[in-house]
């Protein structure tokens, strides 16, 4: 199946910010501004309506044909659409889930539009997985409900209050079992290794060997940093940091900080224990302690913290 099989598609309203009146106010006389970036679901700005020109719908799909190109998303609320961008309408009802399934299959396409190339003549042809596939796949999955309420965000504005500390003063740290790829028995629990992408999750596992962990954020050989809420079993290239303090909200603020830092280890440089001891962050403080409720504060002050 294509895109052009499952989706209308239109050329957007092709406005530019510039020529807008952006605004802080969400009401019914102001709508997200949608761009060609891969950023915050596209959303660039919130904007006035303009006399005569009506919105694209919520619950369409984005698609920008140049620029960040193919980037696509869902969109829940009504958007003026900037330059090279297009609006797909389902043909049928699909759910949420379906919407962004099929999003995220779009997008995927990005590598064949490297090098300037733009989609706007080429992308109704892109192959895309069939009804029954996506549903096989999003049936164990629920989306929550999306908002995009932008809140003023002014709790970072004074670093003087913040302290260096090296990592092996604030978690227990534990390393990750080996496990070879040959030795994984299917299961249900995460297994995570080395890398970026999907969080370093690359399969589901059932090993009983492999010692399971909650509520820790991980350091991997590349110097990548994530926070897993839920269990996770991992490997030797896996550092694991755990702090009775963390939870959800200031485990991501840090892991973030972590994985700032990640350039140090470039060019084939290993992360590894002896980088750890030797590994210094700066965080808020309270009391010369890491400040966790600031932490815990500033991230659910963020846009779409709702969504963590």
């Amino acid at each position: 199946m294509k895109i052009k099989d499952l989706f209308d598609y239109k050329y957007g309203v092709n406005l530019e910010l510039i020529n807008c009146q952006e605004t802080k106010d969400r009401d019914d006389n102001s709508v997200n501004f949608v761009a060609r970036t891969s950023n915050n679901n596209g959303v660039v700005s919130r904007v006035k309506l303009i006399e005569g020109l009506n919105p694209q719908k919520a619950g369409t799909l984005s698609l920008a044909t140049s620029g960040s190109v193919l980037s696509c998303f869902v969109q829940t609320e009504d958007y003026y659409s900037g330059r090279d961008l297009y609006v797909l309408t389902p043909k049928i009802e699909l759910t949420l889930e379906q919407k962004l399934f099929y999003a995220m299959c779009i997008s995927k396409n990005k590598y064949r539009y490297s090098y300037g190339r733009a989609a706007n003549k080429t992308f109704p042809e892109i192959e895309i997985p069939e009804l029954n596939v996506c549903d096989s796949i999003i049936q164990d999955y629920k989306v929550k409900t999306i908002t995009t309420r932008v809140k003023e965000n002014n709790l970072l504005t004074d670093y003087t209050n913040w302290k260096e500390f090296k990592l092996s003063k604030i978690f227990k740290m534990e390393r990750g079992c080996r496990l070879t790829k040959e030795d994984r028995i299917v299961g249900h629990i995460p297994f995570v290794t080395a890398g970026y992408e999907n969080y370093g999750v690359v399969s589901k596992i059932s090993n009983s060997e492999q010692k399971s962990y909650y509520n820790a954020i991980t350091i991997d050989m590349f110097g990548n940093s994530f926070y897993y809420e839920n269990e996770f079993k991992c490997d030797d290239n896996i550092l694991v940091l755990k702090n009775v303090n963390l939870n959800k909200y200031n485990a991501i603020f840090i892991s973030t900080i972590i994985t700032k830092d990640k350039y140090k280890n470039s060019y084939g440089r290993q992360y590894r224990q002896k980088d750890y001891n030797n590994h210094i962050i700066k965080l808020p403080v309270k009391n010369n302690q890491p400040d966790w409720t600031f932490m815990e504060d500033y991230i659910k002050s963020l846009p779409y913290a709702d969504r963590i």
